[in-house]
Parts: C-alpha cells; structure tokens; sequence
C-alpha cells in the first residue's frame, strides 16, 4: 500500500514524466525561457525530479543547491512572483497530463508553492 504521496501518484517514473513536460512547457514560454540560457537542462531535470521526489515523500536524496541559491541568477534577471506562478500552472498542467488526481495535485501544488519565498527572497 503506497503510504506516501510520491508513492501514490506513481513514485519515479510520474515525477520524470512530468518534469520534462514541464521543462517543455518552460521552454517554450518567451517570458521564462530567458532564465535558462547557458543551463545544463538535462542536469535541471534530474536535479527538479530528485527536490520533487524528495518534496513528496520519497526516499529520493537531494543533492542540488539550497533553493535558494539555485535561483540567484533568475531572480538577478528579473524574476518574479508573475514567472514564479506561470511555473506553478505549468507544473500543475504536467502533473495533471501524467494522470495525478486532482486531490492529489492540490497537495502537491501547496508543497510547491511554500517554496515561494526562498526562490523570490532576495
């Protein structure tokens, strides 16, 4: 029986799928891409899969930067509460492709957002 929400929404292989939709997403959007130029994505996706699996329960170990300091260089270029929302919809719309329940996704969603003010702070 899956006892933690990782587990639930499908563990590994659900979280990867949607990162990289999302990345997709992010890419494609002419107000975010900006942020990403000169980054290693393929090394993004693993590093926002491990935070996320980490985030929702799994035995997952994040060895990325604080969160903080991963995003000095975007919140240099401008980043804001406006991009870090359309991050959070994109994020919603990828979860939900790859099939997570909406009780599920408002959970999630709400993990997510409470990293709010260690990405925005300055």
């Amino acid at each position: 029986m899956a006892d933690t929400l990782y587990e639930t929404i499908g563990g590994n292989r659900t979280i990867q799928v949607a990162v990289q939709r999302f990345y997709e997403k992010v890419l494609a959007d002419d107000t975010l891409r900006t942020f990403f130029e000169g980054v290693d994505v393929v090394q993004l996706r693993s590093r926002q899969s491990m935070f996320v699996s980490m985030l929702l329960g799994g035995r997952v170990v994040y060895t990325g930067k604080h969160i903080h300091a991963a995003h000095e260089k975007p919140r240099k270029m401008g980043m804001n509460e406006t991009h870090f929302n359309t991050f959070l919809t994109y994020f919603r719309e990828s979860l939900e492709e790859v099939g997570v329940r909406p009780e599920r996704l408002g959970h999630i969603l709400e993990l997510l957002r409470a990293s709010r003010d260690e990405v925005l702070r300055p």
